[in-house]
């Protein structure tokens, strides 16, 4: 039986190469690789883009768009890791905790787009609340998120590990002041809100891993409540809810390196904290993506 061909196009990228890190060793599938001078030469990536069975597309929008109108081939299945078509009709939203629905979509698939890092931690705390009806759909969430400099791409790796870097990269920054953010389209259209979220990311000077919080004021939810929705809805799967008692600071890098994502509730009445810790480079990009991957090829991820 012939192995399934995989081509990560952008595989010089952040994404991409952990992509790569995380297939490097694995027997059950053969790995398309594209001479690196040619990597950008258009003709020879639409040759790698048909000849695979399974693409990653680790690229700019406009340029992952480009790639899935050069991908002829009926039987390439694509996984976007870009922001271009997770809102899009006829793509399926990669993140198979939203449901067992979800779960089977991606399943059977041929184009799935891979969630945003914020999005994907706002998504596993929203979601579950909206459908239970705890949160009304009209509510105006606010969230508000920390992640370290490598989810802000190659170059901003470059500039935070340069010896000659700005010292204001010191501290923590924040950013989409003018709440304009990438991922708030599918934060609001996959957890069936009917307002855009309010949005305040924040960059800082550690390599990766993120939370993301959501804070509540609803006189009648109770924490209890709230946990167990989560308990309910998380059964299986790299979500897990974790016990908030006695946690008195949460680090944002404490699940580097990891593919999990941990929830937790803090606070009770009508103050509630919610928050989603995991690795924007893990649970959030490159180990949703291979995750998704998995499913595609038939094994429980």
């Amino acid at each position: 039986m012939n192995k399934p061909k995989v081509f990560i196009d952008g595989e010089s990228g952040t994404v991409g190469l952990k992509i790569r890190e995380r297939l490097a060793g694995r027997t059950d599938i053969e790995l398309l690789v594209i001479a690196p001078e040619l990597s950008e030469n258009a003709d020879e990536r639409k040759k790698f883009l048909n000849m695979a069975d399974f693409v990653f597309l680790c690229l700019p929008d406009e340029v992952a768009i480009g790639a899935v109108a050069m991908t002829e081939n009926p039987e390439t299945r694509i996984i976007d890791a870009s922001t271009a078509h997770r809102t899009h009709p006829g793509w399926d939203y990669g993140f198979p905790e939203l449901s067992a629905e979800q779960y089977e979509k991606i399943r059977i698939s041929k184009r799935v787009a891979n969630a945003g890092c914020y999005a994907s931690g706002f998504i596993a705390l929203v979601h579950p609340l909206v459908k239970a009806g705890i949160i009304p759909a009209d509510y105006s969430v606010s969230c508000f998120g920390i992640s370290g400099y490598s989810g802000a791409g190659k170059a901003f790796i470059e500039e935070y590990e340069s010896a000659q870097r700005n010292p204001e990269l010191s501290g923590a920054r924040l950013y989409a002041l003018s709440q304009v953010h990438k991922h708030q389209p599918e934060m609001q259209k996959i957890c069936g809100l009917t307002k855009t979220p309010m949005f305040s990311p924040v960059i800082d000077d550690y390599f990766s891993g993120m939370i993301v919080n959501v804070p509540l004021q609803l006189p009648n939810t109770s924490a209890d409540e709230i946990k167990t929705v989560y308990n309910n809805h998380y059964k299986t799967g790299r979500i897990k809810l974790m016990d908030s008692d006695g946690v008195s600071f949460l680090a944002a890098n404490a699940l580097a390196g990891s593919d999990d994502m941990e929830i937790y509730v803090f606070g009770d009445g009508e103050r509630i904290l919610l928050s989603a810790r995991f690795d924007n480079l893990g649970k959030g990009a490159s180990g949703a993506a291979v995750q998704c991957f998995d499913i595609m090829m038939g094994a429980k991820a």
